[in-house]
């Protein structure tokens, strides 16, 4: 299912580029335009996780680095069955966390230097849990590959835009206030079906394994809720185009209520930790029984 997200993502932006390149150019530029997208989907793929710690200036780190972030990252991947990952820290006050990469054994753990001070050991553990099961359940790549997707039809708008303004469409003066009116229409949408594509349930499904992993779900639980407030109060210098790739939204102290609720990937924290909540009971029954 994954590995469809991200045939669809590609297909989209190759689909996307080519209509453009030929409204351009006819049918050279629509060639043009495929070759470009062939070259953005390859690297999308294999080095879209470096593109996303640029985005979020992370730097990799080893077990001299930060030996107690790198122990309980090597420790909690073993309970999840999975290959040690890439660790990074992010220069951010903002406590948040993120997973990247094409599978799982090229996969990264990113927190913020944020985290690491603000959150208890528990809670730090819950959300270390938490992406390695994105990484377990391969959502990283579809979360990853969206980000960087995001990324191009962002360079995509200011193409045209530019264009438009110089005249650079067809030699037609009159084609540039429809280029632009056409990028007001298409942004948006291309930017809405990039945030569907990211489904709400990876996030739940995600919250569930990391309280099967660590054992329980109240650190995880805590930490949603300490994440939340934070980000509400200290803003994150990031580019909106990796926004969705962390736990919770790094933008919130931005973002509007609303309509724009609708167009978030990230569902509803309060919803996120009642269902963590629930989980307790039931792990009490389990042990009894």
């Amino acid at each position: 299912m994954q590995t469809m997200k991200v045939f669809l993502l590609m297909a989209g932006l190759t689909a996307l580029l080519v209509v453009i390149g030929g409204w351009i150019g006819g049918s050279s530029g629509a060639l043009v335009f495929f070759v470009f997208a062939a070259v953005m989907n390859f690297a999308m793929y294999w080095w879209s996780d470096k593109v996303v710690l640029r985005m979020y200036r992370a730097k990799t780190v080893g077990p001299d680095d930060a030996p107690e972030l790198y122990r309980m990252v090597d420790r909690l991947r073993q309970r999840a069955g999975l290959p040690m990952p890439t660790v990074a820290v992010a220069p951010s006050q903002q406590p948040n966390a993120f997973a990247t990469g094409r599978n799982q054994r090229h996969a990264v753990v990113c927190v913020t230097t944020g985290i690491m001070q603000l959150v208890s050991r528990e809670e730090l553990e819950g959300v270390i849990a938490h992406e390695l099961a994105h990484i377990k359940h391969r959502h990283m790549l579809v979360s990853t590959v969206a980000a960087t997707m995001a990324g191009a039809i962002a360079m995509i708008g200011n193409i045209v835009k530019w264009g438009a303004i110089f005249g650079g469409f067809r030699g037609d003066e009159d084609d540039s206030p429809v280029a632009l009116l056409a990028m007001a229409i298409v942004a948006p949408i291309a930017a809405m079906i990039i945030q569907l594509a990211i489904s709400r349930a990876n996030e739940f499904q995600a919250d569930r394994t990391a309280a099967e992993i660590v054992g329980r779900p109240d650190g995880l639980a805590n930490a949603l809720r300490k994440l939340e407030a934070y980000a509400h109060r200290i803003p994150m210098d990031v580019n909106p185009a990796a926004a969705q790739l962390a736990i919770v939204n790094p933008l919130s102290a931005l973002r509007g209520g609303g309509v724009m609720k609708l167009f978030s990937t990230h569902p509803p924290t309060e919803e996120r930790v009642r269902r963590l909540v629930a989980l307790a009971p039931a792990r009490e029954a389990t042990r009894v029984a």
